[in-house]
């Protein structure tokens, strides 16, 4: 697993502006989320969301246990003329996600015993639309798997890892953080740590399994080396992979696969669990396989199904 982040992801330069109760809500607040095992970029970005209403507010002379929701809605409305006055442009997602982060903070300061209610769940959200999730066709996919060779080690690396992503819809960090052990071939299956440290057990396809035998046999030795690198996916130097290093290798295998761009791994995620919902499986079964805390998060994927219907009823159907 990659190193834990240290307590410098917080910037202590900028909370050593701040007023001694602020950088203790601060810094209590990193040890919850730490203790939560959220994953460590959702963790920073909260880190960051919360230190930029703590020297808003600071500077408002406002302290953590003072602040409520009328408070809020007036850094809520800052927030907004950022945007409107020509700074940097926040989107009414960024917007959401700070005080989504807000709400988590103060969440803590009740706990803490700091505050008694959550001021913040008394601002609501701006609202946005939501987009479909992109997904590719299941020739694309195809097309795409096909087009990596699996002729030397980095080739048949990339053809275990985008086999792997799609049969099991990985999370790109999730690809990048299993281990040897993470694979059972004996019970054709992975187990995958996934948000919040949350583990769930997913079955591997049969062109996935045939893949991955092939790398862990002819490839990985080649890359590993002698190192003692528990890493299933490794670079050239045997060092384990970046999420970066995924995104990269995604955009090469593109380009030869004559597919648009802007496909991220995220892409196969959603291809995964498309395919899945056409293919007649219940919206339980692909949450479980998603690792989705929520249903309604999954509900999403019924949205697409029902557009490529619309789609073909009004290409086939004769008074559409």
């Amino acid at each position: 697993m990659k190193n834990p982040a240290t307590a410098t992801d917080r910037n202590p330069a900028a909370e050593a502006e701040l007023p001694g109760d602020w950088r203790e809500a601060l810094a209590g607040f990193d040890r919850s989320l730490r203790a939560r095992g959220l994953a460590e970029k959702t963790r920073r970005a909260y880190g960051v969301d919360a230190g930029e209403l703590a020297a808003w507010a600071a500077g408002t002379g406002v302290s953590p246990g003072r602040v409520g929701h009328r408070v809020l809605r007036r850094y809520a409305a800052h927030l907004a003329a950022a945007d409107r006055e020509g700074g940097r442009a926040l989107s009414r997602q960024t917007v959401a996600r700070k005080l989504a982060a807000i709400r988590s903070f103060f969440g803590h300061l009740v706990e803490r015993g700091t505050l008694e209610q959550n001021p913040a769940d008394l601002v609501p959200s701006p609202w946005r639309p939501r987009g479909l999730p992109r997904a590719l066709r299941a020739d694309e996919v195809e097309r795409l798997l096909d087009r990596i060779p699996a002729r030397t080690p980095l080739e048949a690396r990339d053809r275990a890892l985008f086999e792997l992503a799609y049969s099991c819809g990985l999370r790109c960090e999730e690809i990048v953080n299993l281990d040897l052990e993470s694979v059972d071939f004996d019970a054709e299956e992975l187990r995958v740590l996934g948000k919040g440290s949350k583990t769930r057990i997913v079955p591997i396809g049969e062109p996935a399994q045939v893949a991955l035998e092939r790398y862990l046999s002819r490839a990985r030795p080649t890359l590993a080396g002698r190192g003692c690198e528990p890493a299933l996916f490794v670079s050239k130097n045997g060092r384990r992979l970046s999420a970066s290093d995924v995104r990269r290798r995604l955009r090469l295998w593109l380009r030869a696969a004559s597919l648009a761009g802007g496909i991220s791994p995220h892409v196969l995620r959603h291809s995964f669990a498309t395919h899945l919902l056409e293919g007649g499986a219940d919206l339980r079964s692909i949450q479980e396989l998603l690792g989705h805390a929520s249903l309604s998060t999954t509900q999403l994927y019924t949205r697409v199904e029902s557009g490529r219907l619309r789609s073909q009823y009004a290409r086939s159907h004769p008074r559409a």
